[in-house]
């Protein structure tokens, strides 16, 4: 799919006409549209598949008419995912005039919070960088908000589920702290080759904040996954322990009942046994039961009160 925005007075805006479009989108491209790119544009046919690779590593590179950025954006998360929080590559390609950019993903380019007015094209790539890195800090706080509610459902449930979905959250922040720093890196070079990328003073400000904004992600990433890796083996100590009580009630239980079925198994016999001829033999079997249920429960009542 391919999309073109232009730039109206300091704002990106989707456009359906090729004049005066300054940006081209191409979202899980076809061969064609590959083909158009490396013939027209000049892109490196492999940093263009690396684009579309979500395992390709961030980096930036000076080619021979352009620049050539692969930054790295969260997923959009479904239902399918079963709590894994994946990564997507996003190609960046900065030309004189104009930006193409390649996901292998429908995703959104522009965030609608107000930043700096849009004038060239390097200011596109800042742009699409920033909604990066605020994907990032929306995911992070949902991410900690299901493994709090996980972490509630494992307290109060024996089921291994729940456990798996809070290691598949541990797993998918190592993949966004790989991500988040992979994206500083970019940022840092940015910042070096501001000069000969042709960014405005306006710009170099924004990309010092975007630095900045970059390394706060990280911090909290590194938090929730500190966090979450540390509390893990306390999570499976409380599953154990819950196993553990459980299993205590349900000894009580039968413990409590061998007592009666002995009598009652007594009783029962196939031979001649005392009071057997009399009517209230039944009633008093049956009460004796009761009673030595009740003892045994009193006891391991008294027992677990010492």
């Amino acid at each position: 799919m391919r999309k073109l925005y232009a730039i109206s007075e300091g704002k990106i805006i989707e456009v359906t006409d090729e004049i005066g479009c300054v940006v081209e989108a191409y979202f899980q491209p076809t061969i064609e549209e590959k083909k158009v790119l490396i013939e027209k544009y000049q892109i490196d046919e492999h940093t263009l598949n690396s684009a579309l690779d979500p395992d390709e590593l961030p980096r930036v590179e000076q080619e021979q008419n352009h620049w050539a950025l692969i930054v790295k954006k969260p997923k959009n998360y479904s239902a399918y995912d079963e709590y894994h929080f994946k990564i997507v590559s996003i190609g960046i390609f900065l030309f004189s005039g104009k930006v193409i950019i390649v996901s292998n993903e429908q995703t959104t380019l522009f965030s609608q919070k107000p930043q700096i007015a849009l004038i060239s094209p390097p200011d596109v790539v800042l742009r699409v960088i920033y909604n990066c890195i605020s994907h990032f800090v929306e995911h992070l706080k949902i991410i900690n908000l299901v493994a709090e509610e996980v972490e509630t459902k494992i307290n109060r449930s024996l089921e291994n589920k729940y456990l798996i979905n809070l290691f598949a959250l541990e797993k998918s922040l190592v993949y966004y702290l790989n991500a988040i720093h992979g994206n500083g890196l970019i940022l840092t070079k940015l910042r070096a080759s501001a000069e000969r990328i042709g960014f405005s003073q306006e710009g170099k400000e924004f990309l010092d904040d975007l630095i900045v904004d970059n390394e706060q992600c990280l911090k909290v990433a590194d938090i929730h996954s500190t966090v979450l890796s540390n509390l893990m083996d306390a999570r499976a100590s409380i599953v154990s322990n819950n196993l553990n009580v459980l299993m205590k009630i349900l000894n009580i239980i039968t413990i409590a009942l061998m007592v009666p079925t002995f009598i009652v198994s007594l009783f029962s016999m196939n031979v001649p046994i005392p009071f057997q001829h009399y009517p209230i033999t039944f009633y008093a079997i049956l009460v004796s039961c009761v009673i030595s249920a009740i003892i045994v429960l009193l006891i391991f009542f008294r027992y677990k009160e010492m």
